[in-house]
């Protein structure tokens, strides 16, 4: 691939815009593809559209150098990669609307030989399903050239970084490659070769697919473990952070920690990919999911209590992204509990505490009981201080302004 070939990134959120950028430092042309025009504009700004450490300066970097630019209409190009949302539905399975509509758009652009490559965490068989409606809406294609038809190559990649690291992860963490055909996966391997320093390990797609799925799965289960293990410790009344500190202490063991739940577009929903794939089997990854979720409703009913004598509660959650240090709030488990608890609790207000963002949600400013304010603020406040996330500014908080409130602390922040 030279570096004047075009590379086409659909899909500019917290996968598809780094992606884009790393490669755009590494020499390639490469144009940005998102319906949001906002977001669109932000890009061609140079401005970044949400938090992410050491992404805004090289963002900068290379729009300022005409190596990246966005639009809301997809272009020709020699290289294409979807990195699209795959939520779930309220069954878990997986919509796959934005993967088959961003296959759709490509698809008239195709003429041969070019490489497209899904990196959206995907169900068993996405990879093929998405390369099925390519060449549905463009039957002059062919994935292995058998008809005599052109070829183009498709191939999964999945996206292995954690937010917040999003840079560093990106260049050194190892990949996995899986194509529709070994042609496909040699290809892949030559584009992620530009950028990439970690090893790339070349498979078919649906084990790559299912390779993503494994290791969240993996982490949820072990998150499990811990949370089902702190409802546990309440029972009992033994300190759960202290009892996983002395088991810790066995050179076999690594007790993860718990919290108020599990959230990220990852491992709070790619296990679900699992299930739905084999539901017969997947018995304990379906279980793990239930007790991470289920930990969200112990808390809730925990808030609920602590508020049960008190005529105008005041509750004050602190952190409503699903990880310290980020603004990312989706599947966040903090935002389910403020939600669910304002709606249980209509008479009590709810001051939500997220120093990472300018504006509630939509499903939170929605209800008229829950407001955005600081930290010092709503402890002064509330009757119950409810942690949620261990975002560093809330290690700092002054202890004196807990006493005489209940405070509920699902991350052992303060101990």
């Amino acid at each position: 691939m030279s570096a004047h070939s075009r590379i086409v990134v659909i899909g500019l959120g917290y996968i598809g815009l780094p992606t884009a950028v790393v490669l755009a430092r590494a020499g390639c042309r490469v144009t940005g593809v998102d319906l949001d025009q906002r977001k669109v504009e932000a890009v061609n700004n140079g401005a970044l559209p949400f938090v992410e450490p050491d992404l805004d300066h090289v963002l900068r970097e290379v729009v300022a150098a005409g190596a990246l630019d966005a639009t809301t209409e997809t272009p020709a190009g020699d290289t294409y990669i979807v990195a699209v949302p795959t939520p779930f539905l309220e069954d878990k399975t997986a919509d796959l609307s934005y993967v088959l509509s961003a296959a759709r758009a490509i698809a008239p652009k195709l003429t041969g030989g070019e490489l497209v490559l899904l990196e959206s965490t995907s169900p068993p068989g996405t990879t093929q399903r998405m390369a099925e409606e390519i060449l549905a809406t463009n039957p002059a294609l062919s994935l292995d050239g058998s008809d005599g038809k052109p070829v183009i190559h498709v191939a999964h990649c999945p996206e292995r970084v954690l937010p917040g690291r999003i840079m560093t992860e990106l260049v050194e963490n190892d990949r996995i490659i899986g194509g529709l055909t070994e042609e496909a996966a040699r290809r892949a391997k030559v584009l992620y070769e530009r950028f990439c320093r970690g090893e790339l390990l070349l498979t078919d797609a649906v084990t790559a697919e299912m390779a993503k799925l494994t290791e969240n799965a993996f982490r949820d289960v072990n998150i499990a473990f811990a949370n089902e293990l702190s409802l546990i410790c309440d029972k009992l009344g033994v300190d759960v952070w202290r009892l996983i500190e002395l088991s810790n202490h066995h050179p076999r063991v690594n007790v993860l920690q718990p919290g108020p739940g599990v959230g990220g577009h990852c491992i709070a929903v790619d296990p679900w990919f699992i299930v739905s794939a084999a539901p017969e089997q997947a018995t304990l990854i379906r279980t793990a999911r239930q007790v991470n979720d289920g930990k969200s409703d112990y808390v809730v009913n925990q808030a609920i209590e602590a508020v049960s004598a008190a005529k105008t509660p005041v509750v004050a959650a602190l952190g409503l992204a699903f990880k310290a240090n980020i603004d990312d709030l989706r599947e966040s488990p903090a935002r389910q509990i403020v939600r669910d608890l304002a709606g249980k609790l209509p008479d009590c207000r709810v001051l939500a505490v997220e120093p990472h963002v300018e504006k509630l949600p939509a499903d939170l400013a929605g209800l008229s009981n829950v407001e955005l304010t600081d930290v010092v603020s709503a402890i002064a406040a509330a009757d119950v201080i409810l942690l949620l996330v261990d975002h560093d500014e809330f290690r700092g908080v002054d202890r004196s302004a807990l006493e005489g409130k209940r405070v509920i602390d699902t991350k052992g922040l303060w101990r």
